[in-house]
């Protein structure tokens, strides 16, 4: 059996960062050393309540990294000073949560070291800490990140990924981040936790190919019928939410590829995942091996 070595996918969006950011380990250590453990303590105290939140909140990040790099441009509200419409707004980021919990993680670390810690580092911490508190792995996040002033809408719309993306849109959508198949593959598996709205997928039951009543033919039939007698009973629900990964989507773990071999993927970019021969195999490693060699 072949070994797959995984790298978490938050720690891959440490390293789309803003051009000017000199990241290391520890970056805080001695202007305000208490910084990760307030904010570990912090998301473990309060995830386990919000359960839903974790997901919601590595989704912010890997939304603020695809645009300008992890440079906590989501969280930039708009003003009239700059005239423009901020990527809070974005129609990829209209549905991000999250913002309040990042809040009240910064005003208490501002009470403990005012104006030390960027709130790009708070967002990669917290989301890092999310996988943990949801039963995936921990490791050394290098901070140093600083603060963007620049967020514009229109910019999250040709640099997020859409779930209707196909495999040659996806594979460009990170080439041109600097990263690799591989790369696709293992921040896709951040889906193994939250839920998605019906709108995000529902052309996949009733519109495929712009005819209505027709299905896409890589959804596994058994779950498409499922999923319109249960969850999406229109094209028109803008309001369900479905579970990305049914019967795990609390729990960081590989159920997700499992459903990927199976046609269960619920976006058409998861579905994209096994029309390449590459991607394929590495989703199939990841199935086969063990969580050791997931987490390693």
């Amino acid at each position: 059996m072949a070994t797959f070595v995984y790298l978490c996918p938050l720690i891959l969006m440490c390293i789309l960062v803003s051009s000017n950011a000199q990241l290391q380990q520890n970056f805080y250590a001695k202007s305000c050393p208490k910084a990760e453990k307030i904010i570990l303590e912090y998301v473990h105290k309060h995830i386990p309540n919000a359960p839903s939140l974790a997901a919601a909140l590595i989704r912010m990040h890997f939304h603020d990294c695809f645009v300008r790099g992890c440079d906590a441009s989501v969280l930039l509200n708009f003003t009239s000073s700059t005239g423009n419409q901020t990527e809070k707004v974005g129609a990829p980021n209209l549905t991000l949560r999250g913002f309040s919990f990042i809040d009240n993680v910064k005003k208490i670390i501002e009470d403990e070291c005012p104006g030390v810690v960027s709130c790009a580092d708070i967002v990669a911490l917290v989301a890092r800490d999310s996988v943990v508190v949801t039963g995936g792995p921990s490791w050394s996040v290098p901070t140093g990140r600083r603060d963007g002033r620049i967020s514009n809408a229109s910019e999250t719309l040709t640099d997020i990924p859409a779930p209707t993306s196909n495999f040659s849109t996806l594979q460009n959508d990170f080439a041109k981040k600097g990263l690799d198949l591989k790369d696709l593959v293992l921040l896709s598996g951040a889906h193994t936790i939250g839920v998605s709205h019906c709108s995000s997928f529902s052309t996949r039951l009733y519109n495929f190919t712009g005819t209505f009543g027709t299905e896409d033919p890589s959804l596994d039939s058994e779950y498409a019928a499922n999923l319109k007698a249960n969850k999406c009973k229109s094209i028109n629900d803008n309001t369900t939410i479905v579970e990305m990964d049914p019967g795990s989507l609390r729990t960081f773990d590989l159920s997700y590829y499992k459903l990927l071999l199976k046609r269960r993927g619920l976006f058409q970019s998861d579905a994209a995942l096994t029309t390449s021969t590459t991607t394929k195999t590495y989703i199939e490693q990841l199935v086969t091996g063990s969580l050791q060699e997931f987490y390693a």
